[in-house]
């Protein structure tokens, strides 16, 4: 007889809670708008993750995304920089854990504009 076992969705991502944390940029490629003054404030549902974000160059940005089965987090993210763009764009993040903190490595790409393609790393404050 074989057996089942069925693992619901969020269960791999309980390792990875962002719910209520805040993170700061460690490092941004140049055509990246984000810099170390900018605070991103993460939430999460399960599977479902979204955060708001501003300051630096940014006035106001919000994201929202889901964890892929991969372990990775797919996102989309809009703002409005402080030279009054709006700038669009999508992220692949891939978490670690390094002295207790969570690190998000990220690949993105703007959407609107250029489409200019970077890396960036933000880590739990």
């Amino acid at each position: 007889m074989k057996y089942i076992i069925i693992v619901p969705l969020h269960a791999k991502f309980m390792q990875y809670d962002l719910n209520n944390k805040r993170f700061r940029s460690l490092s941004n490629d140049a055509h990246g708008d984000v810099g170390n003054e900018t605070i991103f404030h993460y939430y999460q549902q399960q599977d479902l993750v979204w955060a708001t974000y501003s300051g630096g160059t940014i006035r106001q940005g919000n994201m929202i995304g889901r964890w892929l089965e991969s372990g990775r987090l797919e996102m989309r993210y809009q703002h409005v920089s402080t030279d009054n763009a709006f700038k669009t764009g999508k992220c692949i993040s891939s978490p670690a854990l390094i002295e207790g903190r969570i690190r998000l490595h990220e690949q993105w790409q703007w959407t609107s504009g250029d489409q200019a393609k970077g890396t960036s790393t933000i880590e739990e404050i």
